[in-house]
Parts: C-alpha cells; structure tokens; sequence
C-alpha cells in the first residue's frame, strides 16, 4: 500500500518521459487493461490513444507543458496544459488504472488549474472530450465544467487518435471558469 499522506508530486515531463508517459496513457484507455479503471475507451475506440511523437510534440510546444504526477517514484498521472490567450486547455489526462476512483484524479486537475491561473492568469479551462463518454462528462461536470455544445468533428481514418467502433464519435468542448 503507498503512502498516501506523503501525496503525489508534480513536474513538467522531459524527453525521457516518453516512454513512461505513453505507457500509462495507452494503459488508462486501451486494451484490456484500461477495463480496471473506469476511463477506459476499449468500447468505442481501438488501436493507439498516443505515441512517442505525439507526447514529444506536447512536451516540446513552446505554449504548453504536460504535467507529470509521482508518487513513490513511478509516474501515475499526467495531462497536458496549453496556454491559449485568454484561456488554458487541458488535456492528455491520465491516471493508472490501478488508482482511479481512489481521488488522485481531482488532485490533478485542481493542480492544473491552479498552474494555469498562476502561470498564464487565464480566467478559463477548456478541454474537449468524446461526447458519448456520459460517465466521464458528469465527472468533470462535478469539478465545474460545463458542457458547451459545441462539436468538432472526431478524426475517423487517422489511426493515430485510435480505430473507432462506432461511427457517432464527436468531441464536445467543455469549459470551467478560473476565476
């Protein structure tokens, strides 16, 4: 059992990363073992969810970091902060399967929030999810985001997001204010 009182800690990813980042992104939502937690996508999408070049792409953009989360020194945790005028994005959130619903996903997004607010002073966080994921919007409409309605179109046929099961996939702009 980890020491949970000594909590997770925080650092922005560096090339040697990589591999243990896309480890933990595939493991949290493809394939058999993204099913012991409940952010799997294994239902609707097949395939990778990322790679080595894209997690390098998100360390390396001059506007953004991809947060790494430790605890006990193995990487548990991660997402991704963009810095986009007035607002932040978030995304490529992460938690080991292994941990999910035991709260460390809350601990995250409320430290990427307050990053976003003290480093860019940005008065909201957007992200996009897949509109079919019900259970996962209502979790993040429990922390304070809202859905927006607005839709963008899932890239079918580009096997780097994925092979999708189903053809109704989507992505919905959720927004919170920083404020």
């Amino acid at each position: 059992m980890e020491n949970a009182a000594a909590g997770p800690t925080f650092r922005d990813a560096t090339d040697a990363d990589v591999d243990a980042l896309v480890a933990l992104i595939e493991s949290a939502y493809r394939g058999d073992a993204s099913r012991a937690g409940w952010t799997t996508e294994a239902d609707i999408l097949e395939g990778q969810r990322t790679d080595p070049d894209g997690v390098l792409e998100v360390i390396k953009a001059p506007d953004g970091k991809l947060l790494v989360v430790e605890r006990d020194d193995r990487v548990v945790a991660c997402c991704q902060l963009e810095h986009r005028g007035t607002h932040a994005y978030f995304g490529m959130f992460a938690v080991s399967p292994d941990l999910q619903g035991a709260g460390l996903g809350k601990v995250v997004i409320a430290e990427a929030e307050r990053r976003a607010r003290q480093d860019w002073d940005v008065t909201e966080m957007h992200m996009t999810v897949i509109s079919v994921r019900d259970d996962l919007i209502a979790w993040y409409e429990r922390r304070g985001y809202r859905r927006t309605g607005k839709m963008t179109p899932f890239p079918y046929g580009d096997e780097r997001f994925g092979i999708p099961q189903r053809a109704d996939l989507q992505f919905e702009l959720l927004v919170k204010p920083l404020v």
